[in-house]
């Protein structure tokens, strides 16, 4: 038994150290996009606080989904939360799955420019749009007679947490819809893309209901993350797909690894055949005998007497 566990700890690491290089190489073609990316998230924020200060509180607009939802109120303000930090850990975990799977159809390094991509996108448009007119939140704490409905000073702490203004389209539901798009395009699971959507549904209910957007910023963010998300992945290149082999073309390899590849390419090239990195792959008879040397014998053959 501990030699067997030994030997899957053995096994375990050396594919995080595979995929750790790979990423890292990745990383290094991608850093600007990723650190962007990032930066864009604080560039964000600041802009979320800003419009804090112009908020001026009034009473609650008439919305439809206030009238349907029954109101959760301010001790229960937390469900969504948690429900929202359910969906953005699970994702950032699937993300790196690569690193322990075997099963691996992604780059993590890949699908987190993208996922950037989609934020920046979304964020640039909700800036515009809750800049170009401050409707009275609903929230407990942005209506009338709140000390936080209003920022004074500069220097008030509670900005982050708890906004005003920055309603039109709701924050919360870009990033759950574009972590549950990502996955129903990339991911593998049939029933974790229906979970996904389900809790998609779920939290945006438990948004209207919690009185932290109207319902208008929710259905907003419904089909503009689905067209910005459309139209980006119509501008960027598709991802490299891992299951159909070109996975290999980014992972280490020996030097006779790499040797023999080029031997094999060079020989389909010259009988005018093109090299596909899936069929990079060691061919074996019925009786388990490795053929890979013999192959090359046979291009080298071939090539020498090529005129």
């Amino acid at each position: 038994m501990t030699l067997y566990i030994g030997r899957e700890a053995s096994k375990l690491w050396k594919r995080i150290c595979a995929e750790t290089s790979a990423e890292s190489n990745l990383f290094i073609d991608n850093w600007k996009y990723i650190i962007a990316g990032f930066v864009f998230q604080y560039i964000h924020g600041v802009a979320a606080r800003g419009v804090h200060y112009l908020h001026r509180p009034g009473p609650t607009l008439q919305d439809l989904g206030f009238f349907l939802l029954p109101e959760l109120g301010p001790d229960k303000a937390y469900v969504s939360e948690t429900v929202f930090m359910f969906v953005f850990l699970s994702f950032f975990l699937w993300t790196f799955h690569p690193f322990v799977f075997k099963v691996k159809k992604i780059y993590t390094v890949q699908i987190w420019c993208r996922v950037l991509a989609y934020l920046v996108v979304s964020q640039t448009l909700r800036i515009f749009t809750f800049y170009s007119t401050q409707l009275p939140g609903p929230n407990y704490h942005c209506r009338p007679g709140s000390k936080l409905a209003r920022l004074p000073e500069p220097d008030v702490p509670q900005g982050v947490i708890y906004g005003c203004g920055d309603l039109i389209f709701s924050s919360h539901m870009i990033f759950t819809l574009v972590f549950v798009l990502t996955y129903q395009k990339y991911g593998t699971r049939r029933c974790i893309k229906q979970f996904g959507w389900s809790i998609a549904i779920i939290q945006s209910l438990l948004i209207v209901a919690s009185r932290k957007h109207y319902t208008v910023d929710v259905v907003v963010a419904w089909y503009t993350v689905n067209l910005v998300v459309f139209f980006v992945d119509k501008k960027l290149p598709e991802l490299s797909d891992r299951t159909n082999g070109s996975s290999l073309l980014l992972l280490p390899l020996s030097t006779k690894d790499k040797d023999n590849w080029t031997k094999e390419g060079n020989y389909k090239l010259l009988n005018g055949n093109s090299v596909n990195p899936a069929d990079r792959r060691p061919r074996s008879q019925s009786n388990g005998k490795n053929l890979e040397d013999v192959n090359i014998n046979q291009v080298d053959t071939s090539m020498n007497s090529t005129p």
